[in-house]
């Protein structure tokens, strides 16, 4: 089964409520054709059918449920994670789901995790690259990924669309055409520094985009690393190759070998970014990875969403 790892939908309810508790940038995700109205899924399924991929695993992001206030948080979040088990139960084959957590609040994400998890068969959980301007990297979030790790856990991390903090992206129209493959580098630098991959060696780690610039920076980070952070005790290209890295790189055949030549195409899973690829874009989210590599690691890559599903059903 060709599994589509990275895949957005949004309801209007969803975006409402987020709109009600002060969320500015809601708007941004209304008529892409990622909502959940019959038209709109008839056309996703079409459009999935001839790109020849069987089922997507959704997600809110980067429209997280992160408020300061905990009520709000909690509130998105069951919203959302109510209305992706509702999707799941009428449609099985073509969806699963990550489940949104009311981050930066860690009692209540462990919650809602479990209920997320152990009630309605989330296939994982997704974050961004940073809760309200804080690193998944930072001590505070450890409890989260310690349980995720104890369970055996997908986290699919996304970019959240700050800019990677800072003004030089934000204010020359780069958001996402850059802005959004920073936050992927920088976030896979943090887990790395901080030892997230080799620490919690049973959560499974997956970066959007091929994670950004890493597959360039790897070496470069090894050689730095004695002096720029010599606490580290697991090189970054070591490091690197404990955790996947969805497809998502538009069509760019050289960016897919040099992922696969830097983890092993064996941590690639495929990717669509759907609904910012769609109909022939769509279809080349598949065909190129079929270019890129020869045939049986191009399978490989196109169906270990599937593999990734069974073994959270087997966990």
């Amino acid at each position: 089964m060709r599994t589509d790892v990275h895949a957005h939908l949004w309801s209007e309810d969803y975006l409402r409520l987020l709109e009600s508790y002060g969320r500015r940038d809601a708007a941004a995700h209304r008529g892409l054709g990622a909502g959940d109205s019959p038209r709109e899924l008839d056309t996703r399924f079409a459009g999935n059918d001839a790109a020849g991929i069987d089922h997507q695993i959704l997600s809110v992001s980067p429209q997280g449920p992160y408020f300061a206030d905990p009520r709000k948080a909690v509130t998105a979040a069951r919203h959302a994670n109510d209305h992706y088990a509702a999707l799941v139960r009428d449609w099985p084959g073509r969806f699963s789901a990550f489940a949104a957590l009311p981050l930066p609040h860690l009692d209540a994400s462990l919650e809602e995790l479990a209920r997320a998890l152990d009630d309605l068969g989330m296939a994982g959980a997704g974050v961004t690259t940073d809760v309200l301007g804080r690193s998944l990297g930072d001590p505070a979030f450890t409890p989260l990924l310690a349980e995720l790790d104890r369970r055996g856990a997908v986290l699919s991390l996304h970019p959240s669309g700050h800019d990677a903090g800072s003004p030089l992206i934000a204010a020359h129209r780069m958001r996402w055409m850059v802005g959004a493959q920073t936050e992927d580098t920088v976030c896979a630098m943090h887990l790395i520094l901080e030892g997230v991959p080799r620490r919690f060696p049973r959560l499974r780690i997956i970066h959007s985009h091929l994670g950004g610039a890493l597959p360039m920076l790897l070496p470069r980070a090894d050689d730095h690393l004695p002096w720029e952070a010599p606490d580290v005790v697991e090189k970054p290209t070591e490091a690197a190759r404990r955790m996947w890295y969805d497809t998502v790189a538009h069509g760019h055949v050289p960016a897919v070998r040099a992922a696969a030549d830097s983890y092993g195409a064996d941590r690639l899973l495929l990717g669509t970014d759907f609904p910012y690829q769609s109909g022939q874009q769509l279809r080349r989210a598949v065909s190129f990875i079929e270019e890129a590599l020869p045939p049986e690691r191009a399978e490989q890559v196109l169906t270990a969403g599937a593999r990734l599903l069974s073994r959270r059903q087997a966990a």
